[in-house]
């Protein structure tokens, strides 16, 4: 019989880790999670001006860093060994995001590069937000990990996750926290998960790449940008069956169902099964119990936290700050989204959608930036069409100025090649879902 004591350090941290990252509340009106709301306050506390500059500080000591401890001395410390030595091509993005912030910061070099609508854009809106939320979802991230909550979790969902996703049952805590909260989170935890050794290369990527919804606050923002606010509960009941349908579909076939399942740290207990004389309940408990009985105690928790921030802003920011800036650059300042755009106005046509021109341009932009789609169809006078563009920007779910560009700065195992074709892929999916379900509400 386990003492109460364990039972405790069991209930408490996982308790407090649901309500901070997947309970949400309402602050001001707008729906959030307690994560982004201690990180906003952090953000307006300090001013914009700070954070901006705290920022860039970061980038830049980061490829300062990574150039001189991957290319000049390699550190005996395992943490910074891990974090600053990259291959050729993450020194040169991190150096060229150190670039960029400089250049957003001080307004100085090509416009292309500073606007406020593409590195200038990356910097003061949405660096900051990721600075804060990296900072008390990295410290708190623990309660979710090493207190038993993912090894009950686990044992009670694995009979509906592996079915259904391909995924195993602590998965459904990830996506959870994504879905619910916020899509860089989510990233988060399944970057931490998959380097302790709990997720495989394959199922990392499958979470990453099809439960990092936005949060339910920019879904607002989207129906607010297309003027379809009082659509609301039938916009995201459409996001939901779009979503859902994508996330079955998706993990069974290529590039996902070819990633391999090897793991980033070999030796862990990954297995769901539940042995005779046990159902999913005792069982999950069980492994809970035994989970939080040899958890760390409060230093090691606080330990671990930090270098989980260290992680996040010192691998991850740099890499948003470049490829955010260029994939911005690219939708600003090239026709190649038009483009690409341009072949499926008669699918558009065919499948009933009005203004089937406008709609073809923003199919593909929204890769660079999630609410490019919604601005550059806002103009559009169907309401059907707004809604189904408004809906696609947010199932489509890979972007490189937020999501994708944390994936690739995280050790999640996805190129950039394979996000553009889960992109395209996830497009192709949920654009008929979301297509019929407008017909039938307009």
């Amino acid at each position: 019989m386990r003492n109460n004591a364990t039972l405790l350090k069991f209930i408490i941290p996982s308790l407090i880790g649901i309500l901070m990252f997947i309970f949400p509340i309402s602050v001001d009106g707008e729906t959030t999670i307690p994560v982004a709301f201690l990180a906003n306050i952090l953000n307006e506390s300090l001013g914009l001006d700070k954070v901006v500059l705290i920022v860039v500080i970061i980038i830049n000591i980061s490829a300062l860093f990574t150039l001189i401890f991957s290319w000049i001395y390699r550190p005996k410390n395992a943490f910074l060994a891990n974090l600053f030595t990259v291959n050729p091509v993450w020194v040169i993005l991190r150096i060229v995001g150190a670039v960029f912030s400089i250049m957003a910061i001080m307004t100085v070099g090509p416009e292309a590069v500073n606007s406020d609508v593409t590195g200038g854009m990356l910097l003061n809106d949405l660096l900051p937000t990721l600075f804060a939320v990296f900072l008390f979802a990295g410290i708190l991230l623990p309660l979710l990990l090493n207190y038993g909550l993912l090894e009950f979790i686990g044992s009670v969902f694995a009979k509906i996750m592996r079915p259904l996703f391909t995924l195993p049952g602590r998965s459904t805590v990830d996506n959870l926290a994504s879905w619910v909260g916020d899509g860089t989170v989510g990233v988060l935890l399944t970057s931490k998960q998959y380097e302790e050794g709990f997720y495989s290369e394959r199922e990392a990527a499958v979470i990453a790449t099809t439960f990092s919804v936005v949060s339910i606050t920019f879904t607002i923002v989207i129906l607010d940008l297309i003027g379809l606010m009082n659509y609301f509960g039938a916009f995201y009941l459409t996001i939901l069956i779009a979503g859902l349908a994508a996330a079955f579909i998706m993990p069974r076939i290529p590039p996902l169902s070819l990633i391999g399942n090897n793991y980033y740290t070999e030796g862990q207990d990954v297995d769901e099964t539940i042995p005779k004389g046990h159902n999913p309940f005792s069982w999950g408990y069980k492994k809970a119990m035994d989970r939080a009985e040899s958890a760390d105690g409060f230093v090691d928790f606080l330990k671990d936290g930090i270098k989980t921030v260290g992680d996040m802003w010192f691998a991850v920011l740099p890499i948003v700050m470049a490829i955010g800036t260029l994939g911005t650059m690219l939708a600003e300042y090239t026709p190649i989204f038009t483009w690409l755009g341009a072949p499926f106005v008669p699918v558009l046509e065919i499948m009933g959608i009005p203004e089937a021109v406008a709609a073809s341009e923003t199919l593909f932009i929204g890769f660079t930036d999630m609410f490019l789609p919604a601005i550059l169809i806002e103009g559009v006078s169907a309401d059907i069409t707004r809604f189904i563009i408004g809906a696609l920007s947010i199932t489509q779910l890979i972007y490189l100025s937020e999501v994708g560009g944390v994936i690739l700065g995280s050790k999640v195992p996805v190129g950039l090649g394979k996000l553009f074709i889960i992109f395209l892929l996830r497009t192709v999916i949920t654009l008929p879902i979301i297509t019929i379900i407008a017909h039938i509400i307009f």
